[in-house]
């Protein structure tokens, strides 16, 4: 496997998949790579000297060298975990050099300044859709690529694919949501946290959101709109959400159509300093991609940003709480309508404790490390490129369960609720696993 990325996420990724195969019956060899050598050599170190790791100091906007490296590192399959924006051209490496391929969310070019709308009207390109073209070129030559394979997108994908097949008889509306109750008690009242990586926030956050309606099709509107108040289960609470642009309103529909899906929505809980912090980048130019000169050098404001944003790699012991993603889903089930709400809880303290990462990369490289299990055990195989939704569920979820990495789903207020107990719940759920 060639890594591209050594961030916190890609370190999470490589530390679930050594505990997971610490023999080497199917990781043989991973290559760390990352345009930082420094960062891919502390990466090998932190995993105990496994002679399967080793660094590579590599330049992912360079298409040419990534197949270079591919080919004569002898890898056969490609986990991208590099920052959005190089996600075709890791992408198309993998094409060219004959590997498999995964990665954890897709790029998307909106045009400047925004348009709101439709999807067409907002984005040069969508989300997916540079992957989703080239499905056939994939399938003829035999290889295959799994996009968006994280926590969200990721797990909920499978979550929403195991409720489609054994929790509903049809299920029209999922709702994504992705919230927690993570704090820093330390933190001053105008601090700012990106918890995630500062290219995703800054894309995700103030591209256009997307919603997706059977009837109207896709939507689109202004960042973090559609604000509503969610109660969180695993004791997380409430969460006031809002909508922001995610790959599950492109791709749920595209493979969960057929069991009756009428909307898709993604929402998630954003700080108040961070919402603020967004607005005045966006403001002032500074998540711009153009190079700027400044004092005779050129640069480029977002590399500015993320220079100095903190990382997420480095906040983690300072939390506590949790993080909880899930997807609300209502439909018809024996007649009656049911409405759920499945999740993945993820307590920070624990995570620092056991894999000695905080809470949200290591969830997402938790998500990531299933699915690449699946594939290197030959489960999930296929050729062509295609999303979680379209790969059986439930030996994703026996891995979850075998891990440790906890899920359930609460039975919300609605006429099946009512004739059904928590008992019976449990029942059909292991029944619908077991099948």
């Amino acid at each position: 496997m060639l890594l591209v990325g050594a961030g916190a996420v890609g370190e999470s990724i490589l530390r679930i998949l050594q505990v997971r195969d610490p023999e080497g019956k199917w990781l043989e060899k991973v290559v760390v790579g990352d345009y930082d050598f420094d960062r891919a050599k502390e990466v090998c170190e932190h995993l105990a000297g496994d002679k399967r790791f080793t660094p590579q100091q590599l330049n992912a906007k360079n298409t040419n060298e990534l197949v270079e490296i591919i080919r004569k590192q002898d890898c056969n399959f490609v986990m991208d975990a590099a920052a959005p924006f190089v996600s075709n051209n890791i992408f198309d490496a993998a094409y060219e050099a004959g590997a498999d391929y995964v990665s954890m969310g897709t790029w998307s070019v909106p045009y400047d300044p925004p348009i709101y709308g439709t999807l067409e009207e907002s984005f040069s390109e969508p989300m997916s859709k540079y992957n989703f073209d080239r499905h056939e070129q994939w399938k003829e030559k035999g290889n295959m690529a799994c996009i968006c394979l994280g926590i969200d997108p990721g797990v909920v994908d499978v979550f929403a694919k195991f409720a489609a097949e054994y929790l509903f008889d049809e299920l029209k509306e999922i709702h994504v949501k992705d919230g927690g109750n993570l704090e820093i008690p330390s933190a001053g009242e105008d601090d700012i946290t990106f918890g995630f990586n500062v290219w995703t926030v800054l894309d995700e956050c103030i591209n256009p959101n997307v919603e997706w309606d059977k009837e109207k099709g896709y939507i689109t509107d202004v960042p973090f709109a559609g604000e509503e108040v969610f109660e969180m289960p695993a004791g997380v609470g409430p969460n006031t959400m809002v909508k922001i642009e995610h790959e599950e309103t492109v791709l749920m529909p595209r493979f969960l159509e057929k069991y009756g899906l009428e909307k898709c929505t993604f929402k998630i809980s954003l700080d108040e300093n961070l919402m603020q912090a967004l607005k005045v980048i966006t403001a002032l130019g500074l998540r711009s991609l153009e190079p700027v000169e400044v004092n005779g050098v050129k640069v480029v404001p977002r590399d500015i940003v993320a220079a100095c944003a903190p990382q997420p790699k480095d906040i983690g012991d300072e939390m506590i709480g949790k993080m909880c993603v899930g997807i609300h889903c209502k439909g018809i089930k024996d007649g009656k309508e049911r409405e759920i709400f499945m999740y993945q809880p993820f307590d920070n303290q624990e995570s620092m404790k056991r894999w000695n990462m905080q809470a949200v990369v290591a969830q997402t490289g938790f998500g990531a490390a299933v699915g690449i299990e699946l594939i290197g055990r030959g489960i999930w195989k296929d050729a062509g490129v295609f999303a979680p939704e379209y790969f059986d569920p439930i030996p994703y979820l026996e891995i979850m369960d075998e891990a440790g990495f906890e899920y359930g789903f609460v039975e919300m207020d609605s006429p099946y609720k009512t004739a059904q107990d928590k008992e019976k719940m449990a029942e059909i759920f292991a029944k619908a696993k077991k099948k």
